[in-house]
């Protein structure tokens, strides 16, 4: 039953204790931590975040109710908000003096929203009359303002990832005022307005509700959710996209169509958009990079998936250890006590949970029947690689064989990605060569994501398996071999030699000799050393693979050692010979090496003659017949002295 499930929540939750009459919680999106404050610190602030041993507690004065409390980035200054004119600070920083201080907003009659650390000592103040840039001097006990914009702001929210914070300004909230920080700079970029639905008697105002912000495949987005007016013709709500640039406006690039009305939440998931829908307790995800529908402007996206519940969670009974025998109870979910954060953030202030949202691709394989647009979306997740090859493997092993046209679109898909990566790899290194030479700084290696499946994941995983598979038709089985080979020329991979092994194995274990003579007689099977060893290993059972062997390692013209090793292996020692005397070679081959070979194939008459064309040899070369000490024929000569105490009356010729 859980196959029908692709989104779950995390299994190991961040737990805290649950909001109440004297614990408020609070979520810092910068740090992912919760803040459970008790009797407004009095009686202890604990923070929970991501890793569940830093977990920070301790208690602070109570100075009033707490509106706003966040650690800066590196846990070293805590910022709280009581008041709407005032931030105090308090240092938690080794051997320093626990005195706390504050600091006002400068504006007059400003009050302010809330704050944001933009780094480990950089903090920004959102008042409802603009924002101040600070730097906190921790040493000093003091903040020092950097930069500060007046502004009408109605409400703001903040992307830490890409540090920026959108201001909500105007009388109907729709124009949103970004600014960018870094390094102690605030630059204020492109504004951007919401288009509002119209046709309601009073002009909706924008709410923080129906706007999130997060960075999809590496670009910031602002999402807009648009209800649909009633007099609409639309069939529902849907999200509108508009791409956030440092420089150059901000422009409306995808919308994603939900279908339906009703109260949404927006979490961002492994670069996909989840779309929950608290009516039918459901939630649908979108993928930007999957092929839209194009209107000339924007791109228009459906669902990539049917909508489906979060996986059913249960959550364990508190309580003494006779009560927690119990078996845990259901977790009521899309509950409207649920709060969403991006990217993939949701908690249960009244729970006393923090889960992270994930999604599962093993259920996706069977939502998704088109395997090109089920491989599109695989690779761009992180962990696909296990779920893209068993894809592979079951894509082949069904039974439904005739599509071999969806096999060759799948291997081009995955070899699109080997080669881009492999590509990335040469420049790199080429660049590395070029920059060591002239004294550049280190470059940033290509990192290599699951979706580069190489040619050892697919020989390991899927085809050297394939092959082992006794009810696939041997004919499929080549022509599926013989396709990823297409497939890694098209892209001008150099195919490894194993997978032209696995051909030449599988062709031989079905006896179909005719076509392994083909494949190497037109080159479909690139020639090898490798190759050519597995050939003559093959002579036994087709003896033209000898010839063929010889006649690769020749094309080769590396590999004239070889060649001789194998001829004088098979004892044709002159063959041999003609073969070193056509390249040239033979005045620097052993002598010794040659004689050994005659020698073994008991032809008295082959050993004469190899022994007199050595002996002419040296006569050419040193102007004396006889062998040197150093080529270690004396055994040779006393054996060709026994033989031949007379010449002998016919001497093969070379």
């Amino acid at each position: 039953m859980s196959s029908q499930y692709y989104l779950e929540l995390c299994a190991r939750p961040v737990l805290f204790e649950k909001a109440g009459g004297v614990n408020s919680v609070f979520f810092d999106e910068a740090n992912k931590q919760v803040f459970a404050v008790r009797s407004g610190g009095a009686t202890g602030v604990v923070v929970k975040g991501p890793e569940e041993r830093n977990s920070i507690s301790f208690r602070m004065e109570d100075k009033g109710e707490v509106k706003c409390i966040k650690f800066s980035l590196g846990n070293k200054i805590l910022a709280v908000q009581r008041t709407q004119k005032t931030v105090d600070f308090l240092n938690f920083i080794p051997d320093s003096t626990q005195v706390d201080y504050s600091q006002e907003c400068k504006t007059k009659n400003a009050n302010i929203l809330g704050f944001c650390w933009t780094s480990a000592t950089e903090i920004v103040f959102i008042t409802d009359q603009g924002i101040e840039f600070y730097q906190v001097l921790p040493e000093k006990r003091c903040l020092k303002l950097l930069k500060s914009q007046n502004i009408n702001v109605n409400w703001y929210m903040y992307c830490p990832e890409s540090s920026v914070i959108l201001l909500s300004t105007t009388v109907l909230c729709n124009v949103l005022q970004p600014f960018y920080f870094k390094s102690g700079s605030m630059s204020k970029l492109s504004k951007l307005e919401i288009e509002l639905p119209s046709g309601t008697p009073k002009s909706p105002k924008l709410t923080e509700r129906d706007i999130a912000m997060s960075t999809i495949y590496g670009q910031l987005f602002v999402l807009f959710l648009r209800h649909h007016s009633r007099t609409s013709n639309s069939t529902g709500a849907e999200v509108v996209m508009y791409h956030l640039q440092r420089e150059g406006a901000c422009k409306k690039t995808h919308i994603l169509k939900l279908n339906r009305t009703g109260k949404f939440a927006v979490n961002v998931v492994d670069n996909l958009v989840v779309v929950h829908h608290q009516d039918t307790e459901t939630s649908v995800v979108f993928d930007i990079k999957l092929r839209g529908e194009f209107d000339g402007a924007v791109t228009l996206h459906q669902p990539v998936l049917p909508a489906r519940s979060i996986h059913p969670y249960q959550i364990p009974v508190a309580g003494p250890a006779a009560v927690t025998s119990q078996s845990p109870v259901p977790c009521k979910l899309y509950s409207s006590s649920w709060s969403v954060f991006q990217p993939d953030i949701i908690i249960s202030a009244s729970e006393g949970y923090l889960w992270y949202l994930q999604v599962k691709l093993e259920p996706v394989v069977n939502l998704l029947p088109d395997k090109g647009r089920l491989m599109d979306f695989l690779l761009q997740r992180k962990e696909c690689k296990a779920v893209i090859l068993a894809v592979c493997s079951q894509m082949l092993s069904e039974s439904d064989r005739g599509a071999l046209s969806v096999v060759a679109t799948v291997f081009d898909k995955l070899n699109y990605e080997y080669k881009k990566y492999l590509d990335a790899e040469h420049s790199y290194s080429m660049a590395v060569e070029a920059g060591q030479s002239r004294g550049n700084p280190p470059l940033k290696r290509p990192i290599r994501t699951q979706a580069v499946i190489d040619q050892s994941d697919m020989y390991t995983h899927v085809l050297s398996v394939f092959t082992e598979k006794k009810e696939a038709p041997h004919k499929f089985i080549i022509a599926v071999l013989m396709e990823y080979i297409r497939s890694l020329n098209q892209f001008q991979i150099t195919v490894q030699h194993y997978l032209y092994e696995l051909v030449i194995k599988t062709l031989v274990q079905h006896n179909l000799f005719y076509m392994l003579h083909q494949f190497l007689q037109y080159h479909v099977l690139s020639d090898s050393k490798p190759l050519a060893c597995l050939l003559l290993s093959l002579e036994s059972i087709y003896p033209p693979a000898h010839q063929l062997s010889l006649d690769m390692l020749k094309r080769l013209s590396t590999a004239n050692d070889e060649i001789v090793e194998v001829l004088l292996s098979k004892h044709q020692v002159l063959a041999a010979l003609r073969f070193i005397r056509s390249i040239g070679g033979h005045d620097n081959i052993s002598a010794r090496k040659f004689l050994d070979a005659a020698k073994q194939t008991a032809d008295n008459m082959l050993f004469y003659t190899i022994f007199r064309f050595f002996e002419q040899r040296n006569q050419r070369l040193r102007g004396n017949p006889n062998f040197t000490p150093g080529e270690h024929c004396g055994d040779h000569v006393l054996y060709f002295k026994q033989l031949f105490e007379e010449p002998p009356q016919t001497k093969p010729t070379l």
